[in-house]
């Protein structure tokens, strides 16, 4: 079974289309799988958009009224998961955005890789000239602070060279043991760069076998604009890494 996570604060404009595009993928590509979208809060009618998918796809939609973040959304999303697999060596969570910057024509070959044998396989985006002004400033001053003296013994991950990005896939059994690992820890609500550098930094400590893929990724296709703050973010990723150095560095990944 695979377990498509999709955290979602105000994406009526593009869940919808993001769903329909997953359900073709999977009825050309056989595979068993649920879509769990967590509905953080939206305002937009967002959870009225992804009514009419439940008749057609296998589609739970998780969320409360009181919005938590996407850290906690994601936090949210995991658990379901792991609550619901019956085979946690066997199944697998594929983390996306809802926003249409991951593409699901991607997922064939993340599940080629998982059924390889590895136990994370993290999607490196390509950030060029048509992904926007501030992702690009983001981008670089991450890139930068991965390499760099002192940032890098604690922001870098070994093998990974773009931990920041959404778009993973991760074994339920792993998954399951970073939330064990959480459990009595509270959970910051931390921006998107942050959660997942913090996500693919736990679940790349806790996996036996790490692998990379590059994906195309659609910056042209979200009608919004992005809420990334370049400065902001970038703090909170050094903030949130340097809180959690004493961990233990995870092995280098092998890549593709």
């Amino acid at each position: 079974m695979l377990y498509i996570c999709l955290p979602s604060h105000n994406e009526a404009a593009t869940v919808g289309v993001l769903l329909w595009r997953i359900r073709k993928v999977f009825q050309e590509y056989s595979r068993e799988y649920e879509v769990l979208v967590y509905d953080d809060a939206s305002t937009d009618g967002t959870r009225e958009t992804l009514e009419p998918y439940a008749k057609v796809m296998p589609l739970v939609v998780l969320g409360a009224k009181e919005r938590v973040g996407y850290a906690r959304a994601v936090d949210a999303l995991l658990r379901s998961a792991n609550e619901r697999t019956h085979y946690p060596r066997r199944d697998a969570i594929v983390l996306m955005q809802a926003d249409f910057t991951d593409q699901p024509e991607h997922l064939p070959e993340l599940v080629k890789r998982f059924e390889g044998g590895a136990d994370l396989i993290v999607g490196e985006r390509v950030v060029d000239a048509t992904a926007p002004e501030p992702i690009q400033k983001l981008s670089k001053r991450l890139r930068w602070m991965s390499s760099a003296w002192p940032f890098k013994s604690f922001v870098g991950i070994p093998g990974i060279a773009d931990p920041f990005g959404a778009y993973k896939l991760i074994r339920v059994s792993v998954a399951r043991d970073v939330l064990k690992a959480r459990d009595g820890r509270t959970l910051a609500d931390l921006p998107v760069s942050a959660a997942n550098s913090e996500l693919t930094r736990e679940t790349a400590r806790l996996a036996r076998r790490v692998e990379t893929i590059q994906l195309s990724t659609r910056w042209d296709l979200r009608p919004r604009a992005t809420r990334i703050d370049p400065w902001r973010d970038a703090v909170d990723v050094a903030k949130r890494a340097w809180a959690t150095r004493g961990t233990r560095r995870p092995a280098p990944a092998r890549s593709s």
